[in-house]
C-alpha cells in the first residue's frame, strides 16, 4: 500500500482572506487543490513552489502568515 502525506500552503491576501493550497503524496504522485476555488494540479516536482504561484496570480495572496 502507497503512503499517502498531506500538507498546505497558506496565504494571506491584501484584505485579509487565507487562501489554502493543500498538497497530497500518495507514492511518487503529488497533487495540489485549491481550497479557495478548486483549482487541482499533478506536481511531480516543486508542488509547494507550484501552489505559492498559483495563490500569488490567481489570489494575490501573498502575505506568509508564518513569517515574524
Amino acid at each position: 500500500m502507497a503512503q499517502s502525506d498531506t500538507g498546505k500552503v497558506s496565504r494571506w491576501d491584501q484584505h485579509g482572506r487565507e487562501h489554502v493550497v493543500r498538497v497530497r503524496r500518495t507514492g511518487v504522485q503529488r497533487t495540489i487543490r485549491c481550497d479557495t476555488c478548486g483549482w487541482r494540479r499533478g506536481a511531480q516536482f516543486l508542488p509547494w513552489l507550484k501552489a505559492e504561484e498559483h495563490l500569488a496570480e490567481a489570489h494575490q495572496a501573498t502575505v506568509d502568515p508564518t513569517a515574524a
